[in-house]
């Protein structure tokens, strides 16, 4: 299987390694001192306690990668308008499609015959460019439910987790999902696929709206948020917001955010995704994660006095850190 990684930073690294690890013609497209650095001595997964350099293929620019069976694309939200019409290198009629960043994915309301259907998500897709550049009958679900980061360009530590959820954008469970499935269980990932996607990656949304702005603001690691006395009210709050738009979208989220919370402090001392790039100077993906959820909430006339709170603050936040595009 031929498949190219977009984006070698943390998830998309890890992928990449595991996928190569597991025998498939993996490579990826990445710039800098990432690219030079897996261009010579590959990809250093540091997972288990054990540290493996894993060689593959590296480019700068999917013209040289040619068309793919599978494009996982693992660049922060900000990222994708922009790099998707270069992209188009990579694909065949038949290539899947998988987008593995945080938040609500540009592809959400596309599938018609669902509340809000044709909405177009101005928060992810500003001009429409990712959703001109990826065909919706060649594009997957995809959830990462995995804590890693970048110690080092090309060096990638895999704390915890490796779930992957996949599934069609319309619902359903389709061959093609199945096959991928398997494909990626036998790498050693816990990959599932899902009957329902919309509502999986709403689930996986619940925690990021939640720990990355708040992160952000904080400069705290989940489990200190969590322990921490009131925030864990306040995530409560975001997350009864957060069903309630699920809610009027027409999703069965049948979640207790108290046990949702668990689950996240159960995974010990994390580091958001958002609270990483802003230590680290990048552009946060707030718009994908909270933007959208606000969004979504004017599109059913739902009010979310606590998510837009958080939203004004965080996005101040990241003005004042200098991010860019904040």
């Amino acid at each position: 299987m031929k498949v190219a990684v977009v984006g070698a930073g943390a998830i998309g690294g890890w992928l990449a390694a595991r996928l190569a690890l597991a025998g498939e013609n993996v490579s990826v497209l990445a710039r800098g001192a990432t690219l030079d650095t897996i261009a010579s001595r590959g990809i250093e997964l540091r997972s288990g306690g054990r540290a493996e350099a894993v060689r593959m293929r590296a480019a700068a620019s999917a013209a040289d990668l040619g068309p793919q069976d599978v494009v996982l694309l693992t660049v922060k939200a900000p990222a994708l308008p922009a790099l998707a019409p270069t992209l188009r290198p990579l694909l065949r009629e038949d290539t899947l499609v998988l987008y593995a960043g945080n938040g609500l994915p540009w592809w959400y309301f596309l599938p018609p015959g669902q509340p809000c259907s044709g909405l177009r998500l101005r928060s992810v897709d500003p001009q429409g460019a990712i959703e001109a550049a990826f065909p919706l009958a060649q594009v997957l679900g995809l959830s990462v439910f995995a804590a890693c980061h970048c110690p080092a360009p090309g060096v990638v530590q895999h704390a915890s987790g490796g779930r992957l959820v996949l599934g069609e954008p319309a619902g359903g469970i389709s061959p093609r999902v199945e096959q991928l499935a398997l494909r990626l269980q036998a790498a050693g990932l816990d990959a599932q696929a899902s009957a329902d996607m919309r509502r999986d990656t709403w689930i996986k949304l619940l925690g990021n709206t939640c720990f990355n702005p708040v992160s952000l603001l904080t400069g705290a690691h989940t489990d200190d948020m969590i322990d921490a006395p009131g925030l864990q009210a306040l995530f409560v709050r975001m997350m009864d917001e957060a069903i309630g738009i699920g809610g009027r979208l027409g999703l069965r989220l049948q979640v207790d955010p108290q046990q949702r919370i668990a689950q996240a402090r159960a995974l010990g001392h994390i580091k958001t995704s958002m609270l990483q790039d802003l230590e680290a100077a990048r552009a946060v993906e707030l718009d994908a994660i909270l933007g959208s959820l606000v969004e979504c909430a004017a599109a059913v006339a739902m009010p979310v006095p606590t998510l837009e709170s958080i939203f004004a603050l965080a996005r101040m936040r990241a003005r004042q850190a200098g991010l860019p595009a904040a």
